[in-house]
């Protein structure tokens, strides 16, 4: 492994200068104690902090080090794949956005185009799952009744194949001609719908009969920005 230099504090200053922003604000952000910062402004900041301190100051790794970052110096960092299309190793999977009839088992989908009209997921993850690719689709959340484990502008990825109802499992279902996300619980026999959101006033659980409830897929996947 070949060992990076330390990021030069003059570097990180000028940020915080552009920022409006000082060390007392870094060292809260990074959560580091004030001797930290005393030794990067000493010695530098070392690159294995490179992704932590390039997200507090809005920066790319690569801005930051003024280099490419060589992910071996970065515990637990992963490098991130771009599909492009046609790639062998990748499934395209539709964003689509679902219309529904109230008592209607069936759907039918219409592309969802915002911001690209497919996900991308690894052949050998679906593969391995024994999920058949052609069963998938990609839908947007919308709201907040799922936070915080499902955010609004969120996509997950539903297996149209597996209605199976499982306690404590989320799914996209036709709640009365309405398409929502929910987690299935079983309580006392009964089914209902609940939202991950601990407002549980304002996101009330929902019964779950088969004249108004109908499941569309399990949830298998999400992408999302909140980490």
């Amino acid at each position: 492994m070949n060992k990076r230099a330390n990021i030069p504090w003059a570097r990180i200053e000028a940020r915080l200068v552009e920022l409006d922003k000082d060390q007392a604000w870094l060292r809260t952000t990074l959560e580091v104690e004030p001797n930290v910062i005393t030794n990067w402004k000493s010695r530098g900041a070392p690159a294995s902090k490179a992704v932590s301190i390039a997200l507090a100051l809005g920066l790319s790794t690569d801005q930051l080090l003024g280099s490419p970052v060589d992910l071996s110096d970065v515990p637990g960092a992963m490098r991130v794949v771009v599909a492009e299309p046609g790639d062998p190793n990748f499934y395209q999977i539709k964003k689509v956005k679902l219309q529904l009839r109230a008592g209607v088992t069936g759907f039918q989908t219409v592309p969802d185009i915002y911001d690209g009209d497919t996900i991308s997921l690894r052949k050998n993850w679906v593969d391995r799952k024994g999920i058949h690719p052609s069963t998938l689709l990609a839908l947007t959340v919308a709201g907040d009744s799922m936070e915080p484990n499902l955010y609004e502008g969120d996509v997950v990825v539903i297996d149209t194949a597996d209605k199976v109802m499982k306690d404590g499992a989320v799914y996209a279902f036709n709640y009365d001609g309405e398409s929502v996300i929910k987690r299935l619980v079983k309580e006392r026999g009964d089914w209902w719908l609940f939202s991950d959101n601990p407002d549980q006033a304002r996101h009330r659980p929902k019964g779950c009969r088969s004249g108004d409830c109908g499941i569309i897929g399990r949830v298998v996947k999400r992408e999302t920005d909140h980490i």
